[in-house]
């Protein structure tokens, strides 16, 4: 079984303890044209969590490790200096595009995600949206998906029931971006239409589910896209 820590983490526990009491808000200091939103870079990251992980003997290493092919592997991993003691994680994600720029892309974008995830770093938002939080992200994400009229077929489809779905085969799997805390099931619609939703932690991993052609559903609550589409998409 792959290791994620070292068999003790309690000075490590308690050096982080400190840095999550005194690491800042990420600030979202960027734009997202496409999806019409702001977001942390990279930078904004590592400037809110830098000051607290040295002060408390924290170090952050973040490297790329090999996965099936089409996919970008990333591991970030937390020593404490004194102890030696670590914690780690293995974020695996389908490239979009087979070529350097696309890898640096996927790099910088698991890059963020992952440390960010790890460490416990929030997102400040700087937009005039703080109040709103989570509900006004999603709700923009169903904007966009109800202009196609996707989520009103999803509804015909489906009714007022979603099913609970089934596994899907391992030709659907590898054509789905492997996300930690998501799982997809195959579901059937009324008018014999299939689909694949995603379950689980979906939330943080919305820009990764909007980007390879899943939409929100906001009436069931799940991302969902044409099962054709999984098999098809690269």
């Amino acid at each position: 079984m792959e290791m994620f820590c070292s068999e003790d983490v309690k000075e490590l526990a308690g050096a982080m303890l400190k840095v999550q009491a005194e690491i800042n808000p990420a600030i979202k200091d960027a734009a997202n044209p496409f999806a019409k939103s702001r977001y942390a870079t990279l930078n904004s990251v590592i400037t809110a969590s830098r000051e607290a992980l040295l002060k408390n003997e924290i170090w952050v290493v973040q490297f790329p490790v090999p996965v099936e092919s089409g996919h970008l592997g990333l591991v970030t991993k937390l020593t404490h200096g004194p102890s030696g003691q670590w914690q780690s994680s293995l974020m695996v994600m389908p490239l979009a595009k087979f070529d350097p720029q696309g890898y640096g892309s996927a790099m910088t974008y698991a890059r963020r995600y992952s440390m960010a995830a790890l460490i416990g770093i929030i997102v400040e938002d700087d937009d005039g949206e703080k109040a709103c939080g989570h509900t006004a992200a999603i709700h923009d994400v169903s904007k966009q998906a109800s202009k196609s009229n996707g989520h009103s077929t999803f509804n015909r489809s489906f009714g007022d029931r979603l099913p609970e779905g089934e596994p899907l085969d391992k030709l659907q799997l590898d054509r789905l971006p492997k996300l930690n805390g998501v799982t997809y099931k195959s579901v059937k619609g009324n008018d014999g239409s299939l689909c694949i939703i995603a379950v689980g932690d979906t939330y943080p991993k919305r820009d990764i589910l909007s980007g390879t052609g899943f939409r929100w559903n906001p009436g069931k609550n799940v991302w969902w896209r044409n099962a054709d589409t999984a098999q098809t998409a690269a």
